[in-house]
């Protein structure tokens, strides 16, 4: 990417007013030419916040001493899952730090129960795992799988300290994507150490895996971290770095993230006028939830009432589809060129050319 189209493409990133509303209205409209006015709704549930990684930026990394670790029973999640989940769900994501005991004794079990006595649509998130790992999840019935980057600048990512190394990381997407996962991954605004360069480079990076996903977040500074006294993430760049993720992928699922609301209470609704297609509600037992601790110990819960304002709110409605009978083949189009995106969300500078 050129240092030009770097420049212009950390405007967009910064747009304000009219400059930055043109843009969220072009993502919600692609959002609309390939999902309608549709918003995916699933339920997650964190089954474990033990984890044995150490990054700076979550409060369930190893070294928390404080944190009182938990391993829900397989009888209760299911019991939450079965009998206890709101009537707009249609996939579950099950979740957890990155703890193979768990993946062993809770979550494998769970998929196929939750494969055979319904029919939701399954997806999980439990870090960088074993290739065998990553079969026997898929061979349970779960096949969408999220892995987050957090950053794409590899100086950065040792410098917080995030899983294993990029590389790796990196690895384990292509891995998942050629072995029939359909896989999400995504990045946080605002880390400690953070440039514009920083977010642009993960961005396209991205762009350029085989992902059916992606995600954006505001830095949220959890406590009991290192980053504990960090400024926040900027919501507004988080927005438009949402917006723009819709329109360089325009077939990709993209969700709105409880991180958002930390700010605003509106980010949810913000992020689905940005061109999100997809809304989680928390079923995490509540005597779980203040340990399953990425940012806060008191955490703002969507619930199914707050999820089903915000999308009403954004113009849109809950899908009645599961992810995985929409989910297309990876998205093949160019990288973000901000000379196709120059007359969306900068007309005026557009004319002169």
């Amino acid at each position: 990417m050129q240092k030009s189209e770097l420049g212009t493409l950390s405007q967009f990133l910064s747009a304000t007013g009219e400059s930055r509303r043109l843009l969220h209205n072009q993502a919600a409209e692609l959002r609309k030419t390939w999902f309608g006015d549709q918003v995916f709704i699933r339920g997650v549930v964190e089954v474990s916040n033990f984890c044995r990684e150490n990054c700076n930026y979550c409060a369930m990394r190893r070294d928390n001493r404080s944190l009182e670790r938990y391993r829900i029973s397989l009888d209760q999640v299911l019991d939450t899952i079965l009998n206890h989940r709101p009537k707009s769900i249609t996939d579950i994501n099950i979740q957890a730090g990155e703890d193979p005991i768990a993946v062993r004794e809770i979550v494998l079990p769970l998929i196929r129960e939750i494969r055979r006595q319904t029919d939701l649509g399954i997806s999980v998130c439990l870090g960088t795992l074993s290739h065998s790992d990553y079969a026997q999840l898929h061979k349970a019935g779960a096949t969408y799988y999220i892995i987050k980057l957090e950053t794409g600048d590899e100086s950065h990512y040792r410098q917080v300290l995030a899983p294993g190394t990029l590389d790796e990381r990196i690895e384990a997407i292509r891995h998942l994507a050629a072995t029939g996962w359909n896989v999400s991954s995504g990045f946080i605004v605002g880390l400690p150490g953070q440039s514009m360069e920083h977010i642009l480079k993960t961005m396209q990076l991205l762009e350029e895996l085989p992902l059916t996903g992606c995600s954006v977040s505001p830095f949220i500074p959890g406590q009991q971290t290192p980053y504990e006294n960090a400024a926040y993430g900027d919501l507004d760049m988080t927005l438009n770095a949402l917006a723009l993720m819709r329109i360089a992928t325009p077939r990709r699922i993209i969700p709105a993230v409880s991180a958002m609301t930390f700010q605003d209470g509106l980010g949810y609704r913000h992020a689905i006028e940005a061109g999100a297609n997809l809304a989680t509600i928390n079923l995490t037992p509540e005597d779980f939830r203040k340990n399953y601790r990425i940012y806060k110990k008191d955490r703002l819960i969507m619930t199914e009432a707050k999820v089903l304002e915000a999308i009403e709110q954004a113009g849109c409605r809950p899908s009645e589809e599961r992810l995985s009978d929409r989910l297309c083949v990876p998205a093949t189009s160019p990288t973000i060129s901000a000379t196709n995106l120059l007359p969306i969300a900068f007309p005026q500078a557009s004319e002169g050319r």
